[in-house]
C-alpha cells in the first residue's frame, strides 16, 4: 500500500510544520535533517522512526519518490533528531519491509510488521 500523493502535500505544507514542534522528542518520530540536492537548503523532514540494530528505520509510506530520500541519497549522510539526541545517518539503503524486519529492534518490531506498507529505508548510525 502507498499512500495518495495529495496527502503527501498536504502533510508537507500543513501537518509537517507542526509535527516538527515535538517530533525530535515523540517516541515514535522523528526529525531528518538533511540537505537539498539542488538547492543546498537544509530541510527538517519529521518521519516516523523505528529502531535498528545498527540505526533507524523509515517506512516508505509515500513510495520512494520523495525528496528527502533522494537528498539523503546524494548526499550520503544527514542527521536524525530523536529522543531529544540528534545523531548522524549515513548509508542509506532502500529494502522491501520484509527485508528491513528482521533489522527492526524493541517494542516498534511489532508496529512495522503490521503497517500496510511495503518499502523501507534503513539509515545507519555513524
Amino acid at each position: 500500500m502507498q499512500l495518495p500523493q495529495w496527502l503527501a502535500r498536504f502533510n508537507r505544507h500543513v501537518t509537517n510544520p507542526i509535527q516538527r514542534l515535538w517530533a525530535g522528542w515523540a517516541p515514535t518520530m522523528g526529525i531528518l535533517e538533511h540537505v537539498g540536492r539542488k538547492s543546498g537548503k537544509a530541510y527538517r523532514t519529521p518521519l516516523t522512526v523505528f529502531s535498528t540494530d545498527t540505526g533507524f528505520a523509515v517506512l516508505l509510506t509515500y513510495g520512494r519518490d520523495r525528496d528527502w530520500l533522494k537528498n539523503l541519497v546524494a548526499a550520503g549522510e544527514g542527521r536524525l533528531k530523536r529522543h531529544g539526541r540528534t545523531y548522524r545517518v549515513d548509508a542509506p539503503r532502500v529494502m522491501s519491509k520484509s527485508t528491513a524486519a528482521p533489522h527492526i529492534t524493541g517494542p516498534g518490531r511489532f508496529v512495522f510488521a503490521r503497517l500496510p506498507f511495503e518499502e523501507a529505508v534503513l539509515l545507519h548510525r555513524a
